[in-house]
């Protein structure tokens, strides 16, 4: 093999190594920045390239696809009281243009030299939302911090080439002395609300007995009235029957010639005898002259009759609401 045939051998070998040294891969989702003697020249796309062997560098490696980082930090609110948040974060970048790559990819020195100063940015951002609220005001302000947040970061990070897609407090705590005190007062709460219902249960009870109690009251009532009506009207009918008994017997006695003070000699031997056997004294004196037999007859007879009448009980009391 001669000398020109070697030299063609090595100078094959050496292109087919330079070729193959200048083989880039990028992975879907990942573009790649080269630079040429530290200077940008152009951006990578997914699949096979070629660069200029030994001179043309890939920079950096940028994922344009969304990504997720969870942040930790404390806050301090306007009374002194420690809050912790833990939060999600997702962004992307603006988009895949060359200027925007390019951007991305010489804004900061590296990846965690970004993820650093995005987690200060959301960091300073809630910090100064919840340096000016109270602690009792914190976790009812939770959209109010996300929003917050947002206003100020998407200015902030556009700049650097992503936007911010979404985020999310997932939990805000307290340290442990106040986490005690607000599960106190919750729980002071729930008996507070508990005996508030056991108490309106226990008067709509009331009410209702009492109510219940006041119609009977009025039924019975009522009823005493009624009956009270009623004897009134027996009396009333049983004196003038008397009287209008007593009147036919005088008239029959005058017509037959008799003295009708039988009548009423009658009627005060009658009463006598219920005096006696009804009367609680011991001793009754007597007048036995037709004017002490009627005046003795009118006293007797009226006592009956109050007797007769006599008021009834009055009803019991309605009870006052």
């Amino acid at each position: 093999m001669g000398t020109g045939a070697i030299a063609g051998i090595v100078v094959a070998v050496i292109v087919l190594f330079a070729i193959l040294t200048g083989l880039r891969t990028v992975n879907q989702g990942t573009v790649a920045v080269t630079t040429i003697f530290g200077k940008y020249k152009r951006t990578l796309r997914p699949g096979l390239n070629v660069v200029v062997p030994f001179i043309e560098k890939i920079f950096r490696r940028i994922s344009v696809q969304n990504r997720a980082v969870e942040l930790q930090f404390q806050a301090i609110t306007f009374d002194q009281a420690n809050v912790y948040f833990t939060a999600m974060m997702v962004y992307g970048a603006i988009s895949e243009s060359e200027d925007t790559i390019k951007n991305i990819a010489f804004k900061f020195v590296s990846e965690k030299d970004f993820l650093t100063a995005l987690v200060r940015s959301v960091e300073g951002s809630t910090r100064g939302f919840v340096a000016t609220k109270k602690q009792a005001e914190i976790l009812s302000l939770r959209g109010e911090i996300v929003a917050e947040v947002k206003e100020n970061l998407d200015h902030v990070i556009e700049t650097w080439g992503y936007h911010l897609i979404d985020l999310q407090l997932i939990d805000i705590t307290f340290d442990q002395a106040i986490t005690t005190s607000m599960a106190q007062v919750v729980a002071s709460n729930n008996l507070k609300a508990a005996a508030t219902n056991e108490g309106d249960a226990l008067l709509i009870k009331r009410t209702k007995e009492a109510e219940a109690a006041g119609t009977a009251v009025r039924i019975e009532a009522e009823a005493e009235r009624t009956a009270a009506q009623l004897r009134g009207q027996g009396v009333a009918l049983f004196r003038e029957e008397v009287a209008r008994g007593l009147a036919q017997a005088a008239r029959e006695m005058e017509t037959q010639n008799v003295d009708s003070s039988l009548i009423l000699f009658s009627m005060w031997t009658e009463s006598i005898r219920h005096m006696a056997e009804n009367g609680k004294g011991n001793v009754l004196f007597l007048d036995g002259s037709p004017e002490g037999m009627e005046k003795q007859m009118r006293d007797l007879v009226a006592m009956q009759q109050l007797r007769m009448v006599a008021p009834p009980p009055p009803p019991p009391q309605l009870p006052r609401a």
